[in-house]
């Protein structure tokens, strides 16, 4: 039953790695750095740049606080297993990440930034019955970061920032299992969580002319202790002869490193230009380990080959009159897993998103912020998978993928 505590593994390495290019991390910080297309490491000039570029803050005078919420729809069907072309949708769900950001200029040197997040918050689930309940049924994961900011302005082109963050996690996969000889199947759930994982962020932000602006910004790797439990319901049988995973289990997780480069310009009075290209550390990342602290369940480890990945993100900004102002952006997102490692319990392919926004002054201290964000993955057709769905049979077919992304921002300045 070796196979068994494989499945657990790998449905724990695909939640929890993958997540981090393009699937359940959340780039949704703010409605107006979302309808840039995330284009903000150099713009960064609301309270969101504690999460874009810290060093912003330093050229963000007076005290400002930022609520934001987002509604986000992931979509996804697969064609298979090849040759066969039955479709299987994802079931339907709405994920609603919040987040809030305050900000507060001291002097021409020193600023101030804490931001609460939700760097990564959603997930998949599937039929109970459908073809591919071996490898996955549902999966979800969340993130939430604490993260306090400080930005020195040595010279008045130049600022630097430095920033603590402070992570909790939990996380729930499910996913069948054949019993055989016994009828039907059974049902593998973990659950899990950190409650103290930790890193940092850095910033830069130059301006070498009044309408010219670098930025860069990056974040650290975090690792993730998690502890959870495994849960099996089926033939007893085969639960007493630990044939299924029950009991405690602990496993590590460290995220790859993420770097971004931006540079804005302001073409016209009423309009800014940007583009970002961040590149996410992911070739680090080869093996995830699975131990149980009952010594009667083999201790296994699955191997994981990713690759370097990046975002291309373009974006602009339109100053329609003084109350209002208009946003758009598009972006590309390579998926750094290779075809045949791709699991249904995140259908991961490359990304291309295209957003528009809008911001409205209710008061002189009082605006409205409102985005939406079209993502849309190319279709990818796997013909060499190493996710075995039955036996030696490797889970072969047509992947399809888009969501819909819906922002609204609120921010209040002093």
């Amino acid at each position: 039953m070796k196979k068994i505590f494989t499945y657990l593994v790998v449905v724990l390495s695909i939640c929890t790695t993958n997540i981090y290019s393009g699937g359940f991390q959340l780039n949704e910080h703010g409605a107006k750095a979302v309808a840039m297309g995330g284009a903000f490491t150099a713009v960064a000039n609301d309270p969101s740049a504690v999460y874009w570029n810290g060093a912003g803050l330093s050229f963000l005078r007076g005290t400002h606080f930022m609520l934001s919420t987002h509604a986000i729809q992931p979509k996804s069907t697969f064609r298979g297993v090849l040759p066969s072309v039955d479709e299987y949708k994802l079931i339907d769900q709405t994920f609603f990440p919040t987040n809030l950001f305050v900000s507060h200029y001291i002097n021409d040197q020193w600023a101030v930034g804490f931001g609460f997040t939700v760097p990564f918050g959603l997930g998949t689930k599937w039929d109970d019955e459908w073809i591919g309940r071996y490898l996955a049924v549902e999966t979800e994961l969340q993130v939430l970061t604490l993260s306090p900011v400080v930005s020195f302005r040595p010279i008045e082109q130049l600022a630097i920032s430095a920033g603590f963050v402070y992570s909790f996690a939990d996380v729930l996969i499910e996913r069948k299992n054949p019993q055989t000889p016994f009828t039907g199947d059974a049902t593998i759930r973990l659950e899990g969580d950190d409650k103290a994982a930790f890193g940092y962020n850095l910033g830069l932000m130059y301006k070498p002319i009044d309408k010219l602006t670098f930025g860069l910004s990056y974040h650290s790797q975090i690792e993730y202790d998690f502890e959870g439990t495994a849960t099996s319901t089926g033939a007893q049988q085969l639960i007493d002869a630990k044939r299924l995973p029950m009991g405690d289990i602990k496993a590590k997780l460290t995220t790859p490193f993420n770097l971004a480069f931006g540079v804005a310009y302001q073409v016209l009075d009423n309009l800014l230009l940007s583009a970002d290209f961040q590149l996410v550390g992911w070739s680090s990342y080869d093996t995830l380990a699975v131990d149980f602290v009952n010594p009667a369940y083999p201790d296994v480890a699955s191997p994981r080959m990713y690759e370097d990945s990046y975002f291309l993100r373009f974006g602009l900004d339109y100053k329609f009159n003084q109350d209002l102002s208009l946003q758009g952006g598009i972006y590309y997102d390579k998926n750094p897993v290779p075809d045949e490692y791709l699991n249904p319990s995140l259908p991961e392919t490359d990304r291309i998103g295209f957003s528009i926004g809008a911001e409205y002054k209710l008061f002189n201290n009082l605006a409205l912020r409102g985005s939406y964000l079209f993502i849309r993955g190319s279709e990818l057709r796997i013909e060499n998978s190493k996710e075995y769905y039955s036996g030696n049979s490797g889970f072969n077919g047509v992947y399809t993928t888009y969501a819909n992304v819906f922002s609204l921002s609120l921010l209040y300045s002093l």
